[in-house]
């Protein structure tokens, strides 16, 4: 997947993935324009990843979902939102989904922490906090795994903490769109 070249929106350019990698650690998330959990977290997210990125920690952010059915989540919009929130990382467009469907991704936001060499460390939530349920978002399970890698402390094996937030909006064949 490092030679993976995708639509990066705000240069308006496709971009090979390999060159956003780090040799100490990388962030994979999968998030989108719609999604209330994505929108919820967004604050602390722009926060956190410009605390690890200064620490060499490299963040990519991926859009998988069908913007024939999500328009929300078109380019255009992504290139405004990555603006507007102001993301310190690249946010690609999946336009294929090929790469939701590599990681195996079902939620936005879905997080997947890899070393330089390609270990997986982690992979599932932000934290506990959901829109309404009153628990503040601190990014805490992102935190806690980059504190280690931070910190040369070995991960013998992946921590894995599902996801929850929206579905991936996944593009429907045409057998399949003739049954809806």
């Amino acid at each position: 997947m490092n030679n993976l070249t995708l639509f990066e929106v705000s240069s308006w350019r496709k971009k090979n993935f390999k060159n956003f990698l780090s040799d100490k650690a990388n962030v994979i998330m999968f998030i989108c324009n719609h999604c209330p959990y994505v929108k919820h977290i967004n604050d602390e997210l722009v926060i956190l990843s410009k605390e690890f990125i200064k620490k060499g920690i490299s963040f990519i952010a991926i859009n998988s979902n069908d913007i024939k059915k999500y328009p929300e989540d078109s380019p255009e919009n992504m290139k405004k939102t990555h603006l507007y929130i102001g993301y310190p990382f690249p946010y690609f467009f999946d336009e294929t989904q090929e790469v939701a469907k590599y990681y195996g991704v079902k939620y936005t936001p879905e997080f997947f922490i890899f070393s330089g060499f390609g270990k997986l460390y982690y992979n599932g939530q932000f934290d506990n906090s959901r829109p309404g349920n009153n628990i503040p978002v601190t990014g805490y399970d992102i935190r806690y795994v980059l504190e280690k890698v931070h910190n040369n402390i070995n991960i013998d094996y992946p921590i894995i903490k599902p996801s929850y937030g929206c579905s991936i909006k996944w593009k429907t064949s045409n057998y399949d769109s003739k049954l809806e």
